[in-house]
């Protein structure tokens, strides 16, 4: 997205919610820079008339670990920089949001016992409150799906 757009990631304000593959789901409703929504930038992001192909982009997210994988054989240092910067949070109670897994059965009409990242509050508590996001309709059946497939598998685990 920075990228795309010129300036530093730090300015650029955009959440993937669900599981870390997939089925993840971009919310676009929320893309912003400097407060201005991403949409009323480009009006014609996302569809057949955008010049700059704003929708391969939650493609080229969930696509860059598998590269990760296929060019270095690992992600350890992503995750372990990933878990300093929660364990951060935690230890130095700063209250910042991160995209962490928790339980969502009765968010967004889930009804399944299912765990997806969602924007959690984290300080010296540890994970205070989810962050409820105002989801487009879309959107919100995006993330049904992705609990659907992770509670298609998950539904098998719980017999062993």
């Amino acid at each position: 997205m920075a990228e795309k757009l010129g300036i530093h990631p730090s300015s650029c304000h955009r959440w993937i919610l669900g599981e870390h593959g997939d089925s993840s789901v971009a919310v676009w409703s929320g893309v912003n820079v400097a407060g201005v929504s991403l949409q009323e930038l480009n009006p014609e992001m996302r569809t057949d008339n955008d010049s700059e192909n704003w929708k391969e982009v939650p493609k080229l997210v969930v696509e860059s670990a598998y590269e990760v994988v296929k060019l270095k054989g690992y992600i350890n240092w992503a995750t372990g920089l990933s878990v300093a910067d929660l364990i951060e949070s935690m230890l130095k109670n700063l209250s910042r949001i991160h995209p962490v897994s928790m339980m969502v059965k009765g968010m967004y009409g889930i009804e399944n016992e299912v765990f997806l990242s969602l924007p959690c509050v984290l300080n010296a508590q540890g994970l205070t409150s989810a962050i409820k996001q105002k989801l487009k309709d879309e959107e919100i059946a995006q993330l049904k799906k992705s609990t659907d497939t992770l509670w298609d598998i998950q539904k098998d685990l719980k017999d062993l």
